[in-house]
């Protein structure tokens, strides 16, 4: 169980600290929603929890199937809804992998991605959009 500590520290910023490791990571609001955008806001993190989940399962599946990956890039964006209430309507993933699979290894490191825990803890009514492409630099 991973257990983290978080700060208010004023101006619509917080401090969030990893206890097992010391990290630390700070967030502010958007500039969207009273925010100065200094850091990742909350919404931007989860974002980022999707996408590195998505590449951490695709790359789970990889060793599994003796192959590498590395070099996959994911670039995520995400967009807001303001009505009923203002959330995270849509996120949009770019997954550019330099090399080339047979299809059914393609198919497989597929389902991993779309399988991830973040992906299956996400709100069915949020939006999450899987673009591939392999063989890409």
């Amino acid at each position: 169980m991973a257990e983290v500590d978080i700060w208010y520290e004023g101006d619509l910023t917080t401090r969030a600290r990893h206890r097992e490791t010391g990290v630390e990571l700070l967030t502010d609001a958007p500039k969207d929603n009273q925010g100065k955008g200094r850091n990742f806001s909350p919404t931007d993190l989860v974002a980022v929890a999707l996408g590195s989940c998505v590449l951490t399962l695709m790359g789970i599946q990889a060793n599994r199937l003796k192959i590498d990956i590395t070099g996959t890039k994911l670039s995520v964006s995400k967009e807001m809804a303001a009505m009923p209430a203002r959330r995270i309507a849509k996120i949009k993933m770019l997954i550019i992998c330099p090399r080339s699979f047979s299809p059914e290894i393609v198919e497989r490191l597929k389902q991993a991605a779309e399988n991830c825990p973040v992906h299956n803890s996400l709100h069915p009514d949020v939006i999450q959009e899987f673009v591939y492409q392999w063989g890409a630099v």
